[in-house]
């Protein structure tokens, strides 16, 4: 019968063991929910600065090109370069069917 309450006393303690395992795992999942919960509100704000600071370079670039900066003087010649071939392509469309 020794052996019996031995054996019993084992389970109990590894029952307790596993019990103390469980709540540590469920505060583990909790702290863990709370960090992703934190990490998602930065996203957000994240997302929120990169879409004003992306908005921001538009209207810089704007302004630079406004200003003739010699990039934006390079790439306006470089559209109207493309516009005018273009035009010289349905010029010749059109040539060809009238």
């Amino acid at each position: 019968m020794d052996e019996s309450n031995q054996s019993v006393a084992t389970l109990e303690q590894n029952i307790v063991l596993l019990l103390n395992k469980l709540k540590d795992n469920h505060y583990a999942i909790e702290s863990l929910r709370q960090q992703l919960e934190e990490s998602k509100i930065i996203q957000q704000k994240l997302d929120e600065e990169n879409k004003k600071l992306k908005t921001e370079n538009d209207s810089l670039t704007v302004a630079n090109s406004l200003l003739g900066s010699e990039q934006s003087n390079v790439t306006t010649k470089n559209k109207i370069n493309s516009l005018i071939q273009e035009v010289d392509a349905c010029i010749v469309q059109l040539n060809q069917i009238a």
